[in-house]
């Protein structure tokens, strides 16, 4: 049956590539569904370079099975064959009763979920919530390996992540003696393959092989070089040598102030163990005249294994720079959160992400579904129809309401808005209603009662301080000067008169 495997073959490949088509066609508008998307191609491409490999072996067909078959059946009689082919069908059939029959009409196409059926997708199970379905890095247990480390400055995690692909001073103050360890070992090889980990499952439609063979190429023309950044072969004496006013101590990669401090440290047990391990490094340097006697020593094996970690960590943090700064972002801005406020967020990225798709073939409600915007928060809504960030709502306090009774008992939402209203048409409108002209004074009166009391309270001051210029008795001094009754008796009892 090596024909009828042919022709199944060439049908697969072509049903692999309309769905390919059908994919790349759609456009999708979340994180997730792209992802997805990119990881379905994917797995098909891979699937039509094995089958093109099997339709390659039958072509070539070493063994000549298939010169065999088309032998018999253009040479045989036809009948004879198909009834041989036939019966080896039903013998096979009644061995295998329960055996699948694969359906390639329908085993690429994308098939809608029925109504309440949750939606299964390939990247569900990929990534970590921290990550955001490949929006954001996740290396806090690589943080926790890391300040596990002997002999290193402790970083906050948003340090760390400045800082995670620099293995040199001043960033790392890990010495080169202190990364012979198993401990650094692993650390910067669970480093590397997480990167590694992460980029092959954000870009599954990249060349991705071709990318960290040319990592691994540039690192081995490097070390042959000796031309790799903090592991290079040392030669030279060791002593201490002097740059202004400050010594340095080539054993243990450390500067003094002065010469005295200097030669105090040289009895030193680190100093002592340091000087041990730079001699025979030196001396592995001194006994290789070439590339290929560099490798010769376990040392400089074990030393070219942890460069190359820490090489091809350094080229895949820079070729995720957008990633990386987008995680520091947003670890800046939860931390200014709290856990109630983290948890409506991961809430509401679940209920995204798992929110029902619609049904192929309704249009409407597939148009409607475009239109309508997610905002399980109830945000305020921005110029563009988007709801407003969920730090900009807390900054402005737009989550307190501020009700006033004189405008009928309208709620305002924020301190901003609330303090607003008071010369808007609303509630001034409200204030000539109950009888008050003069609005200016009732700022921030939202009450009907305490605005009518203050109101009174002014037409009774008013009142109280207009005078009767008719009832006021004037008094003349001796000069013709006249003046109040009050005034006048003031100025006699202080003898000014």
């Amino acid at each position: 049956m090596i024909l009828e495997e042919q022709r199944f073959l060439h049908e697969d490949l072509e049903r692999l590539e309309q769905a390919i088509s059908d994919r790349v066609a759609e456009d999708p508008r979340q994180v997730r569904e792209r992802l997805n998307r990119d990881h379905q191609i994917s797995g098909f491409l891979d699937r039509i370079q094995d089958q093109s490999k099997r339709l390659l072996d039958i072509y070539n067909d070493a063994e000549g099975v298939r010169s065999k078959e088309i032998q018999s059946i253009s040479t045989g009689e036809p009948l004879k064959e198909f009834y041989k082919q036939l019966s080896d069908i039903k013998t096979f059939h009644q061995k295998y009763p329960n055996e699948p029959v694969e359906n390639l009409e329908k085993a690429y196409k994308k098939r809608a979920p029925a109504e309440g059926e949750p939606i299964i997708s390939e990247v569900d199970n990929m990534f970590t919530g921290e990550e955001a379905f490949g929006k954001f890095l996740d290396l806090t247990t690589i943080h926790e390996l890391f300040l596990n480390l002997p002999s290193i400055k402790r970083l906050t995690y948003l340090q760390y992540l400045d800082a995670f692909d620099s293995f040199t001073p001043p960033l790392c103050n890990i010495k080169r003696p202190d990364k012979m360890t198993d401990q650094y070992f692993n650390y910067v090889g669970q480093l590397a393959g997480y990167l590694e980990s992460f980029m092959r499952r954000t870009r599954p439609l990249e060349n991705l092989e071709k990318l960290f063979e040319s990592f691994d190429s540039d690192f081995e023309k490097a070390w042959n070089d000796n031309e790799v950044v903090g592991w290079k072969l040392e030669v030279g004496p060791t002593l201490g040598t002097t740059g202004g006013d400050t010594v340095w101590c080539a054993d243990c990669e450390k500067e003094f102030k002065n010469d005295n401090v200097y030669k105090g440290h040289l009895n030193g047990k680190k100093h002592i163990r340091a000087a041990e391990l730079r001699a025979t490094r030196q001396e592995v340097a001194g006994t290789s005249t070439g590339p290929s006697s560099r490798g010769s020593s376990t040392l400089r094996l074990k030393e070219r294994a942890i460069a190359e970690r820490e090489y091809r960590t350094k080229r895949l943090a820079a070729a995720m720079s957008q990633e990386r700064a987008d995680t520091r972002v947003n670890v800046e801005r939860k931390q200014g959160m709290t856990e109630r406020e983290r948890q409506m967020e991961l809430d509401a990225v679940f209920a995204e992400s798992t929110s029902a798709a619609p049904q192929a073939g309704d249009s409407d409600s597939e148009s409607d579904d475009d239109e309508k915007i997610y905002n399980p928060l109830k945000l305020p809504l921005a110029w563009d129809g988007k709801p407003i960030p969920f730090w900009l709502y807390k900054l402005h306090g737009l989550g307190v309401e501020f009700r006033c009774e004189i405008c009928g008992n309208y709620v305002y939402m924020g301190r901003r808005a609330f303090d607003k209203h008071f010369n808007e048409a609303r509630h001034i409108y409200g204030l000539k209603c109950l009888g008050i002209t003069n609005t200016t004074l009732f700022r921030e009166i939202t009450d009907i009662a305490d605005a009518e009391k203050l109101w009174e309270k002014i037409q009774r001051d008013k009142k109280k301080n207009k005078t009767d210029e008719g009832s006021v008795v004037q008094m003349e001094d001796a000069e013709g000067n006249v003046m109040p009754e009050k005034v006048y008796y003031d100025l006699q009892k202080q003898g000014l008169l």
